[in-house]
């Protein structure tokens, strides 16, 4: 953009989100020529959120469109001089941004962004996923020339990914696999242990979970137990596995593709799902040809589904007046949103107060006779209390659980967006919304309620939520690449058709043209 103003020289204009995940750095010099030009270069730390910088200025005047948090810094030589008419134009034209403090020399009172409160700290198209899955996997990224989807430039708050053109790309060929089979049931057992034969064959690294060689039906398969000292084990929650895992094969139902979705709460290999589970919705291949459709996978020729993830965050009662007061007195002090970093940092939570979930976090009354009553708060703002028996906030991917039995829409997986569902509201018009994956939620039990509320976490981690409690919910940078068996829509469509007999019905007879 062009800025046709005399002798104008700015320096340090930033832009920092909420968790301080990406930075955009814009400097302008200037001689004694009459126009001078703003470049906009970005930097990312870790795409959790976005910040968008644009304007366009003309014969004098201005109007930018600045979507995040932003300081404004002079140089030394500017602060000494008389106040700067576009300075101050500019400074009234940021009225929603966030003022972070420097880690060098406080800025001038007259250069500080007032509203502590920002509208918006993130872009509403969410945040771009990280394309990374596993030590050796990522997102195909075709090239220029050969692809038609929509020109990004450096400078936008976010990457564009088209849902139907993401399609698996290994750095090297993958030597580790995961492979989670469901537990108590006879009939995976044959299916598992084929298929464990099959990958040794070629090689590669097998991890299984360590209380499947103690199975009772494990240890009755004399094949099984040829081949248990060649397998690797782990152990949830004690064993990390990110850097060791570069594929992952489920053998079960949905249910069994949370589980191994749950096990890696920051970047997720790719997942190839057998359905031999009840539903199966979210495991699109057949047991049938298994080894040829391993190699198809192993030598990149697989679409991708990257279904988004929701990560929660909890926050106590008294670790949100600590924090407060911690504020208030000069230290620890942080700026919105990363709050939930101090919490567990002051030890009021533990380790497991953040989750990432695939399919749904639901609040809930749990035992408690009384109706819920919690307070929702999209962006920092108000939305509405929920009084009834509870409130669902899902991912596309978990539109077809929980949520579509409380009366929700069925999402494509693609569309980025978050679902808040109410469970049974005391209310007539109180209706299921679908609002922007870049949306900011936060669930608070309110002081007004009778009782305390519970949560639970892709229908795993219950824990109850006392009065004033709250329960922070973003989109997660780390989506779970599921690969396709055909490709993104007509997986899909089979899933509908297939296991939820979407729209199925007797067809109506035609009219005899001879009557």
């Amino acid at each position: 953009m062009n800025l046709d103003v005399e002798n104008v020289r700015l320096t340090g204009l930033s832009t920092i989100d909420s968790n301080g995940d990406r930075l955009l750095t814009s400097k302008t010099s200037s001689s004694s020529h009459s126009s001078s030009k703003i470049s906009v270069a970005t930097t990312e730390k870790d795409n959790d959120s976005q910040s968008d910088l644009d304007g366009s200025f003309s014969n004098g005047s201005a109007s930018p469109a600045v979507n995040s948090a932003t300081n404004l810094a002079p140089s030394k030589t500017q602060s000494e001089k008389k106040p700067n008419k576009i300075c101050d134009f500019l400074l009234s034209k940021l009225t929603n941004g966030h003022r972070e403090e420097p880690k060098t020399s406080p800025l001038p009172n007259k250069l500080r962004l007032l509203d502590e409160h920002m509208k918006r700290t993130r872009s509403l198209a969410g945040p771009s996923p990280n394309c990374r899955f596993g030590p050796k996997a990522q997102l195909f990224q075709p090239a220029a020339e050969d692809t038609d989807q929509l020109d990004v430039s450096a400078a936008s708050s976010f990457n564009y990914h088209d849902p139907g053109n993401t399609r698996l790309n290994w750095y090297t060929l993958p030597q580790s696999v995961l492979v989670i089979k469901k537990a108590r049931d006879h009939d995976v057992l044959e299916p598992f242990v084929q298929l464990i034969r099959c990958l040794l064959r070629k090689g590669m690294q097998v991890f299984v979970e360590e209380s499947v060689l103690t199975e009772e039906i494990s240890q009755k398969c004399e094949v099984f137990i040829k081949m248990k000292d060649q397998l690797c084990t782990f152990v949830q929650g004690c064993d990390g596995l990110n850097e060791k895992i570069d594929f992952i094969v489920c053998l079960g139902g949905d249910g069994t593709l949370l589980y191994a979705g749950s096990l890696f709460q920051t970047s997720v290999p790719p997942v190839m799902a057998f359905h031999l589970g009840s539903l199966g919705f979210l495991t699109p291949f057949e047991f049938v040809d298994v080894e040829t459709k391993i190699d198809s996978v192993l030598s990149g020729h697989a679409n991708l589904t990257l279904r988004s993830r929701l990560k929660c965050v909890i926050r106590s009662k008294e670790a949100a007046s600590h924090v407060l007061k911690s504020a208030d007195a000069g230290g620890g002090a942080t700026v919105a949103g990363s709050g939930d970093t101090v919490a567990m940092r002051n030890g009021f939570r533990n380790e497991d107060a953040t989750h990432v979930v695939l399919n749904d976090v639901v609040i809930d009354r749990g035992p408690s006779p009384y109706l819920v009553h919690i307070d929702l708060f999209a962006d920092g703002q108000l939305v509405t209390s929920v009084q009834g028996d509870g409130l669902i906030i899902s991912t596309p991917t978990g539109s077809t659980a929980y949520a579509v039995a409380a009366g929700a829409s069925i999402i494509h997986p693609g569309v980025p967006a978050i679902m808040i569902t109410p469970i049974c509201p005391h209310s007539l018009s109180f209706r299921p919304i679908v609002v922007p994956a870049g949306c900011d939620l936060r669930v608070m039990v309110s002081e007004n309620a009778r009782d305390s509320a519970w949560v639970s976490f892709d229908g795993r981690n219950r824990q109850q939520l006392s009065i004033g409690d709250s329960l922070r919910i973003t989109t997660s940078v780390y989506p779970l690449p599921s690969i396709c068996a055909a490709d993104q829509m007509q997986d899909w469509f089979n899933g509908l058709a297939g296991c939820l007999h979407w729209n199925v019905r007797k067809p109506q007879k035609k009219l005899d043209p001879d009557l």
